[in-house]
Formats: C-alpha cells, sequence, structure tokens
C-alpha cells in the first residue's frame, strides 16, 4: 500500500472547477513531482492533499486511513508537512523563533529533527539564528520555511514551487538539500515548474495541464519525451 494515495479528487473556487479527476501515490521514500505551467493546478493539489483546500469529491489516504478533508493541523499532527509557495514565514520572530513555533514531537521510527538538525542541513539558519525572518534573503527564506516544516517530524513533505523566486545559485544549494532530505528517507511531494530542477532530483513525475493529470512516469522517462515537454512543460 501507498504511503500516499490520491484517487480522483475533484476541487473547485465557487463556480471554476479547478481539479479533474486528480490521481497519484507516493512510495515510502520517493520524491514525487507535480509538473506543469503556471495555474495549471499544481498548489491547490497540494493544498486539497493537505486539507486546506477540501476537494468536493474523490478520496485522500494517508498510510491506509481516509483523510479527505480533515483539518491541516491534524493531518500536521500526523505526519504531513507543508511548504507552501509563499514561504509564510513570521517576519518579526527570529530564526530561531520560527522555528521553536513548529515543534512537534518526534515520531517513533525517525531520527528526530530539532535545532541541531536543521542547522546542520541549513548552516547559513545557524548564523542568523538571532535575526528575524523578516530580514532574510529570499533564498535563505525558503531554507527557514523547510526547516521550520521540519521541525513537526514529517514523514512526507508537500513542497510547493521551492525555486521560484530565488537566485540560481541558491536553486542549486535547495536542491541539494532536498536530495539530502530524499537520501535520509523523508518521501516528498514537490510541485514545481522548473523542469530541469525537477528532472535532477524526482523519482517519478506527474505532469498536469488544465487541472488533470495528462502524464505519469519516471523522470528518466520524462526527460525522453520531447512530445510531452513541448506539449505541456515548455512556455
Amino acid at each position: 500500500m501507498s504511503l500516499l494515495q490520491v484517487e480522483a479528487i475533484n476541487v473547485s473556487y465557487g463556480l471554476s472547477k479547478v481539479l479533474h479527476d486528480v490521481s497519484l501515490n507516493v512510495e515510502k521514500g520517493e520524491l514525487v513531482a507535480l509538473v506543469g505551467r503556471n495555474g495549471v493546478g499544481k498548489s491547490t493539489t497540494m493544498r486539497a492533499i493537505m486539507g486546506i483546500t477540501p476537494p468536493a469529491s474523490g478520496a485522500v489516504t494517508w498510510k491506509d486511513r481516509k483523510i479527505t478533508g480533515r483539518p491541516s493541523h491534524l493531518n500536521a499532527r500526523d505526519g504531513l508537512g507543508y511548504v507552501p509557495e509563499e514561504r509564510r514565514i513570521f517576519g518579526s520572530l527570529t530564526v530561531w523563533e520560527n522555528l521553536d513555533v513548529a515543534r512537534l514531537p518526534p515520531r517513533a521510527g525517525f531520527e528526530p529533527w530539532n535545532e541541531e538538525r536543521v542547522f546542520a542541513l541549513f548552516p547559513d539558519l545557524e548564523r542568523f539564528r538571532d535575526r528575524p525572518g523578516g530580514l532574510l534573503s529570499g533564498g535563505q527564506q525558503q531554507m527557514l520555511t523547510i526547516a521550520r516544516t521540519l521541525m513537526g517530524n514529517p514523514e512526507l513533505i508537500l513542497l510547493d514551487e521551492p525555486s521560484e523566486g530565488v537566485a540560481p545559485l541558491i536553486v542549486a544549494q535547495i536542491g541539494e538539500k532536498i536530495r539530502e532530505l530524499r537520501d535520509s528517507g523523508v518521501s516528498i511531494i514537490m510541485a514545481e515548474q522548473n523542469l530541469d530542477f525537477v528532472l535532477a532530483l524526482s523519482d517519478r513525475c506527474y505532469v498536469l495541464e488544465k487541472g488533470a493529470v495528462v502524464y505519469h512516469g519516471t523522470a528518466a522517462e520524462l526527460r525522453q519525451n520531447e512530445e510531452i515537454q513541448n506539449r505541456h512543460l515548455h512556455i
């Protein structure tokens, strides 16, 4: 059984239907990418899984339990971590305070995440631990958002557009940190439109277009499929 199973979910904003029977799954230890141009439903899919925007129909199953529409804070306590596209750090709080406010108890069978471990993953954050989050660079804020999520000791992270608005050099650094997380056993769903970034990190990819999955395959298969890239991914 998959760690996470999403079955034919549909989401609407008012009279506008955004997701159309989206299905996907994530196995333990995988990095699965949702790929597509801006506005195709990637972030909405992540929000639906997390419980922020509940599906009108379909099902979300987490570790054999239906969690469709369950409040997001309960999903966080149950092992789902969410890194939003907008980062949403607490700008007036220090780096350390941003981390401390997100702390949840460790999970049985998993190495716990604490300040020492997240600072080892993101050394820049330790150097600025007493600096307000609002004074960090865009790349540092992205690192802080990921680190804050890790303080909740998630088993699976929903990572929304981690490369957006970040300088190319910092994008490469964030990519290395995401790879380290995957290699440590954390499962990840990543919504992203930077195809090179996706193909370098992911195990499998789902391509979205107009709120529907139009392709699913391994990263290697997508790399070779120029027709899908040209039709659904290139601007």
